[in-house]
């Protein structure tokens, strides 16, 4: 892997990340807000050259050997300060409305507390899933049950 101002060039796949030690450091990444993913279409991930950009805003150069191929959980950066791991697909997001200040806090806070990547517009916010929608619906229930946010459907 090398760096231009603008561009890091990723000459090759550090791991995947369902391997035990990658996954243990991007747990701990995660958790500092320092892994980004890059959301490639099925098609791209046979490409050995590609220029890509994280969700995080960063440009990458992907140039690997013809002989490798990327897959979804690949990883292309792994450091003690960040990750890039791929995501086949358009990013899965999960849009959540508050039903007034005191409920956009809660969810506000939680969201943090959790690690979320989420962002917020008024009293809706835009979650991106990093696992199963269920694991994030399972932590909102006591909300969505009261009634103090609900799930919107696009």
């Amino acid at each position: 892997m090398t760096a231009t101002p603008s561009i890091t060039v990723v000459d090759e796949i550090v791991g995947h990340e369902l391997e035990a030690v990658v996954a243990e450091q991007l747990h701990a990444l995660r958790h500092l807000r320092s892994v980004e993913y890059v959301h490639l279409d099925a098609a791209d991930l046979e490409r050995s050259r590609l220029r890509v950009r994280s969700d995080a805003g960063h440009d990458y150069a992907v140039a690997l050997d013809r002989d490798k191929r990327l897959v979804d959980g690949a990883v292309l950066v792994l450091d003690e300060s960040r990750a890039v791991v791929v995501r086949a697909g358009a990013a899965r997001t999960l849009t959540l409305r508050a039903s007034d200040a005191s409920s956009a806090m809660q969810l506000g806070f939680l969201a943090g507390h959790l690690h979320w990547k989420a962002a917020m517009t008024g009293s809706t916010m835009t979650v991106v899933l990093e696992g199963p929608e269920s694991d994030y619906r399972a932590r909102i229930a006591e909300l969505v049950d009261t009634g103090a946010i609900e799930q919107i459907d696009e």
